[in-house]
């Protein structure tokens, strides 16, 4: 009983942890995610692995994660990362920094005909952060830490 229940245990943190970042999408998988008209607060922050102020300020959004889970809010992190880095780089990251939020990684190489679909004011720079609930919105170019994100969800609720 114990041996199974041991398995089962290790199975699950299998499927656990190969679900924190198995979409790959092309921004008109990812689109739908910009548009959902519902009471949640969606947050997505577009980043990458190689992104010295993404990588700083990922504790923040899974801090806000955890502090929200109770709450109708949804973190989502938008990986810029090469699709094919996914394995070698990306997975061990997500693994090393323990991330819990749900990662996408956008497979859609021509920025320049999806940033302004995002929002208009987006140079391309990251990170960037869009934060919504329904049609609340508030776009953030640059860095951020807990208390900046918790005033922007503010703004939208």
């Amino acid at each position: 009983m114990i041996k199974q229940l041991i398995i089962l245990i290790f199975l699950t943190g299998i499927i656990i942890s190969q679900t924190k970042a198995q979409a790959i999408m092309k921004f008109n998988e990812f689109e739908p995610y910009l548009h959902r008209q519902n009471d949640t607060v969606y947050i997505l922050n577009f980043w990458a692995t190689w992104c010295r102020p993404c990588v700083k300020e990922l504790p923040y959004f899974e801090q806000i994660n955890q502090t929200h889970k109770q709450k109708k809010l949804k973190v989502i992190l938008v990986s810029l990362d090469f699709a094919e880095d996914l394995e070698t780089k990306l997975k061990p990251f997500i693994k090393r920094k323990n991330l819990q939020s749900e990662i996408i990684v956008m497979d859609d190489p021509d920025a320049n005909s999806w940033i302004d679909k995002v929002d208009k004011n987006w140079s391309g720079a990251i990170p960037a952060t869009l934060i919504y609930k329904a049609d609340k919105r508030v776009f953030h170019e640059g860095s951020l830490n807990y208390q900046q994100i918790e005033n922007l969800i503010k703004k939208v609720k």
